[in-house]
């Protein structure tokens, strides 16, 4: 069994019914894998969320494991900002808060979005 954070673009393409990525995340479930959010994805999410979408939102996060941000992973997260802002690359802060978590607590990313996610050490799952 892996542990898994779902970036916020493959909940979106979940909640929207994009790119198969529900099926994705069913045989994910059916393998018994763990899949987890954090608060910068519940905060990306609700960000763009419309109202009839709320329902339908709010369970499908709620059905995810929630990852605490911690000390270390704000932390690490700063020190990424510098050192990718350092190679003249600009990253937001909420991808590095999201590669950080998953570098502090153990967790492969899955994501749409590989080419902000570089990270050395930052495992990402393939997506078909």
């Amino acid at each position: 069994m892996a542990r898994f954070l779902l970036d916020t673009t493959f909940i979106i393409d979940v909640l929207n019914g994009k790119r198969n990525r529900a099926a994705v995340m069913k045989e994910l479930i059916a393998e018994q894998h763990e899949l987890a959010c954090c608060a910068i994805n519940v905060a990306e999410v609700y960000a763009g969320m419309r109202g009839p979408e709320k329902e339908k939102t709010e369970a499908l996060l709620r059905s995810l494991e929630y990852v605490p941000v911690s000390w270390e992973a704000s932390r690490l997260a700063g020190h990424l900002k510098q050192e990718w802002t350092g190679k003249g690359k600009t990253l937001s802060l909420a991808d590095l808060m999201i590669a950080a978590v998953c570098l502090t607590e153990a967790l492969t990313l899955i994501t749409d979005n590989r080419k902000d996610f570089a990270m050395a050490g930052l495992t990402l799952h393939p997506l078909p």
